[in-house]
């Protein structure tokens, strides 16, 4: 594809897209995990999450993709809806907290497509008009799931596979501190 015709379809290309410097995921597999088994996506299904900057879920919303249409324009319009009904907006950070991911449920195999590109312009638009940073954009086939631009990915979870229990696809909870000093005056305190 040309870059004319690129930029005519707001599309953007895997080279593009790694140059962009997207933050990579520290745990991706926790992230898919909670997101297929928070949402379920079936094929043609959006997910679309905001991470805390301890990769946290805050907000999450799943669509089916209604137009037939690669253009960024119109799934940055979506994607802009979408978060705007989840999570109030940062623009008013000099820099972004919150980070958004896209997981994209899709036929075929893990290869980048043109449909790809343009969910990945339209993320990254709607990042900014959100006052968001722009994560990254995964796709989920029945081959499995793929970080474009990083080439991380695995079989489980899959287009086609069911979700594990929502509490087994979340980090498990801290188990809290014990002992210390701090400890030792509480439990006086508690004690008198």
């Amino acid at each position: 594809m040309s870059t004319s015709a690129a930029s005519a379809n707001r599309v953007l290309e895997p080279a593009e897209w790694a140059a962009a410097g997207i933050p990579l995921l520290g745990s991706p597999r926790e992230v898919v995990s909670g997101l297929h088994a928070r949402h379920r996506p079936g094929p043609a299904t959006a997910v679309v999450a905001v991470l805390d900057p301890d990769e946290r879920v805050r907000a999450s919303a799943s669509f089916t993709r209604r137009t037939s249409s690669a253009d960024g324009w119109l799934l940055r319009n979506v994607l802009l809806d979408q978060l705007r009904r989840v999570i109030p907006h940062d623009l008013r950070r000099r820099t972004p907290v919150r980070t958004a991911v896209l997981l994209y449920c899709r036929d075929g195999d893990a290869r980048w497509t043109e449909e790809d590109g343009a969910w990945m312009w339209g993320l990254r638009d709607a990042c900014t008009l959100h006052g968001l940073r722009c994560g990254a954009y995964i796709t989920l086939t029945r081959d499995g799931w793929q970080v474009l631009g990083e080439g991380r990915g695995g079989r489980h979870p899959s287009a086609g596979s069911a979700p594990e229990p929502f509490a087994t696809s979340a980090a498990p909870p801290r188990i809290p501190r014990t002992g210390g000093a701090a400890s030792e005056v509480l439990r006086r305190a508690a004690a008198r």
